[in-house]
């Protein structure tokens, strides 16, 4: 399904975003669904890399030396890749007790822009992709996720707030439909301008949007509001 809408995409495309355990959809099954980094998921990832000449990006189940994670993988058109393990697992759904938690962040580079790699319920915890005081780490926010239509409000909002704090383009990939839980999701896959302005929504249906985005207002926004200048410095902790 994922190859057929990839090869239908016609517009010039550099990255493709999935969604969170797109292979698989959210589940806590680990030892039954996971797989190595020389399995089937990230086989198909280099293969449709390639043949499209695009990075390929989105998270499955990974295991590693008997540990089960919830990986974004980054993989580019060469067959190299990057991958990020969600810091922070889903407790209310049990995550953390299936998964281990990574302990840094992954951010990309792509065409001069800087792009930060994250899942789901990272979301909700805004230190872990806070721009620190100074020069910005990144330009572009990444959140792949399996957020259920129940509390969709708060990802809607955090999005936004993401974008707003940060100074930085936010893309929110999500799923739709309903699960084996029963649990419904409604997408609200969301592109957000570093001024928290909505450029792309799209609610209850399965989609293929293609935008570019503008690193000259990014630029033009920094330099005219240049709020990240007052931000914090911290440390964060392993």
């Amino acid at each position: 399904m994922f190859s057929e809408k990839i090869n239908g995409i016609k517009e010039k495309t550099e990255i493709v975003l999935l969604p969170e355990m797109f292979s698989t959809g959210f589940s806590m099954q680990a030892a039954a669904l996971a797989e190595t980094m020389e399995g089937e998921t990230v086989a198909w990832m280099k293969k449709m890399a390639s043949a499209k000449k695009a990075i390929i990006s989105g998270s499955f189940i990974a295991e590693e030396n008997g540990k089960f994670f919830n990986r974004m993988v980054w993989m580019l058109p060469n067959g190299e890749f990057g991958y990020y393990d969600k810091r922070h697992l889903f407790a209310f759904g049990d995550e953390d007790e299936f998964y281990s938690p990574g302990h840094k962040r992954l951010i990309a580079s792509v065409n001069g822009w800087k792009i930060n790699l994250l899942i789901c319920y990272d979301l909700r915890f805004p230190v872990w992709s806070r721009q620190m005081q100074g020069e910005p780490e990144y330009d572009l926010l990444i959140y792949v996720a399996n957020w259920p239509e129940r509390r969709i409000h708060a990802w809607k909002t955090l999005l936004q707030a993401r974008a707003i704090e940060n100074q930085c383009y936010v893309a929110g990939v999500n799923r739709v439909g309903r699960d084996g839980m029963e649990i419904d999701y409604n997408g609200n896959s969301m592109i957000i301008d570093p001024l928290g302005e909505l450029l792309y929504q799209k609610i209850q249906q399965e989609d293929i949007f293609t935008i570019t985005l503008q690193k000259e207002k990014l630029e033009k926004i920094r330099t005219q509001f240049p709020f990240l200048k007052d931000a914090d410095n911290f440390l964060i902790e392993p």
